[in-house]
Order: C-alpha cells, then structure tokens, then sequence
C-alpha cells in the first residue's frame, strides 16, 4: 500500500489543497468529460504534479467513480500505473494530485507523419500495457476502459515508459466471477460489453480487457479503427479482407496480426489470452524489443520489472548465433500509407 497516500476531506482536516501544492491555472493538461488537469508542484518537495480538478456542481453523478478510481489507485504500486498522491474533498471540488507525465499513447499515433505507430514502437508500448494488466488482473483488478488516451508516456522519446490511467471504470472481478454493470468507451469493448441483451445475460469479466488491448493493437499499427459501427461486430470478424486490408497490413508482420485476430479480438470472450500468455506469443520474442526494455530499466530508478535475470543468458546466447545488434531509435522504421476507415478520439460512456 502506498504509504504516502493523502486523503484529505472537509469534514476531517482543515488543511487546504493551497498549503500543500500550488495548481498553475493557466498550464492545462488535458480536459475531458468530467474536470480539467492542471499542472503544478508540491511546497513541501517541489516536486512537478497534475493535478485533477472535477466541479462536484457539474459533475454530481461522478463522485462513485472518483471513489473508486481513488480506492483502487491507493492499494497499488506498480511502475506501469500511474501514482496518485493525494485527494482532496471539499464542498465544491474533488482534486486527484497525481504523478505528472508527458503525454499519451494517442497523442503520439496523432503525431507522427503517418498518424501510426511503427511494429517495434507498439510492441514496446503494448508489452509494458500487458506486464501492468497482468499485475492488475493478479489482484482481481480489470480495468475496463482501456485506450490509447489511458495509456499515458513518462518521456517525449521514441520509446517511452508507460503507466495506465483514469481508473473510474475498473472493478474488480475475481478469476470466476463476471459483472454486468455498464463500463468504459464502446470503441474499445467486446461485444459481451457493448450489447445490453448479452451484459445483462452473462456479464464480462477481466477478458474484456484483452479485447481492449487488440484493438489498441490495430489501432496503433494501422491508423484506424477495426469496425464499423453501424454493423455487426462478429460479420465484420469473419471478413479477413475487411479486417486486414492490403493496405497497410501487406507491411505488418504475420504475428501481428495473429495476435489480433486469433487470440485478442475473438467474439468468445474465453478464447482470449489472458494477459501473462499475451506477453509469451510470438509477436513478443523479439530479441529488438529485449534491448528496448532492458535499456528502459537501467534508465529507470525501480526495480526490473519489464524483464528477468534469466532472459539475458537466452537473448546472449540468441545475438551471438544469429549475429543481431542493438538498433538505434532512429532506425525504427515507418511505414507510409494511411487508410481511411473511421478516425480515432472517442469517449467513454458517461455513466456509471
């Protein structure tokens, strides 16, 4: 548990958010559905912050999902979930003081020239995605609003750390047991989500996230989304020409798009990896993607996290017959086209 935590409410202490951290109102950092992020900075360690402002006034049906997001963040600490600080709950406002980072997995698909992701990028990327889930999922935690924009960047380099966000939809459901309750952004869920007939019927459970990881997969490597909303999910599965057009997927890789469509995006929710066999299939044993995650841990001040000890014996062994060397960034190559199918910044549903 985090014992620095700080929850501090109107009813139990005097002290104001103003004597702990100063919130700089005109540095926005993002804005969304239910408050604004500012930055700002600790007095106490003058240490960089966001800070999350939600009006309670305007958003009086959030406070459950704050509650939430705000229970499960203060039993956590893991280097791929971001680290809340601190809550404060006044009569008018909540304010979620959080680690501050750079950007987001969207925001760096939108900036590239291509608006996509290249294979070794989103496969860095996703990696980190899947060891953070399989933490989550180990303590019954699914997040259920997985997408490019909860996907946030420690640095503005090409192979950044990443830590998942905005926990307001999570639940926690254990390894038998499914919910039924409305969650996260349609785009990005199931059909055993998204349709009221089947979510009442059986309910989803931590698979939902899986799916969500597939088409965060599709999305990143091919500029668009993989449906259409306006037909059904499973005859759009089926059509492999739909699913997988020439371009752009004649350039990507045949373990991509395995992992996609055989093992993530399946209608059965029970035929989905979980996330500690996702981070095993082929499209993961790249020795590439080793030398990216070991250069992202000794850059870090945590623990090894990404890797194990006995992975350097086998990727030793593996660069000395096969004759491979480190790329740098600058070598990771993009691929040229954009497809149009429908575009990517979509939001979550608003209720709880």
């Amino acid at each position: 548990i985090n014992s620095v935590f700080t929850i501090v409410t109107s009813r139990s202490e005097s002290r104001d958010i103003s004597e702990l951290y100063k919130i700089n109102p005109i540095e926005v950092l993002g804005s969304g559905q239910f408050g604004t992020v500012y930055g700002g900075h600790s007095l106490e360690k003058n240490e960089q912050v966001a800070i999350k402002v939600i009006d309670k006034t305007r958003f009086s049906d959030q406070e459950e999902k704050i509650h939430r997001e705000v229970d499960i963040l203060h039993e956590i600490t893991h280097p791929g979930v971001i680290k809340l600080h601190a809550m404060f709950d006044t009569p008018g406002k909540f304010f979620l003081v959080m680690e501050k980072l750079h950007s987001d997995m969207l925001e760096m698909i939108l900036s590239q020239p291509i608006k996509r992701l290249n294979e070794r990028q989103t496969k860095f990327i996703i990696y980190q995605v899947l060891v953070a889930l399989r933490y989550l999922h180990s303590k019954s935690i699914v997040h259920c609003d997985l997408k490019p924009e909860n996907v946030l960047l420690a640095q503005s380099q090409d192979f950044p750390q990443t830590k998942l966000c905005d926990f307001g939809f999570a639940r926690i459901i254990g390894e038998k047991s499914f919910r039924r309750s409305i969650v996260g952004t349609p785009a990005y869920l199931p059909p055993e989500a998204l349709k009221p007939e089947i979510r009442l019927e059986k309910g989803y459970n931590r698979s939902l996230d899986m799916w969500s990881c597939g088409v965060i997969i599709y999305v990143s490597l091919s500029g668009t989304f993989p449906f259409n909303e306006d037909e059904e999910i499973e005859d759009q599965i089926r059509n492999a020409n739909f699913m997988f057009p020439t371009n752009p997927w004649k350039d990507i890789s045949k373990d991509a798009i395995d992992l996609i469509s055989h093992h993530l995006l399946q209608v059965n929710a029970g035929h989905r990896l979980a996330a500690a066999n996702a981070l095993r299939h082929a499209f993961f044993e790249d020795y590439q993607l080793y030398c990216d995650l070991r250069k992202l841990e000794d850059s870090c001040s945590c623990e090894r996290w990404l890797t194990l000890d006995e992975d350097d014996d086998k990727w030793e062994q593996y660069a000395k017959e096969n004759g491979c060397s480190e790329k740098s960034s600058a070598e990771s190559s993009l691929t040229l086209t954009l497809p149009t199918k429908n575009f990517l910044s979509v939001q979550s549903t608003s209720k709880n």
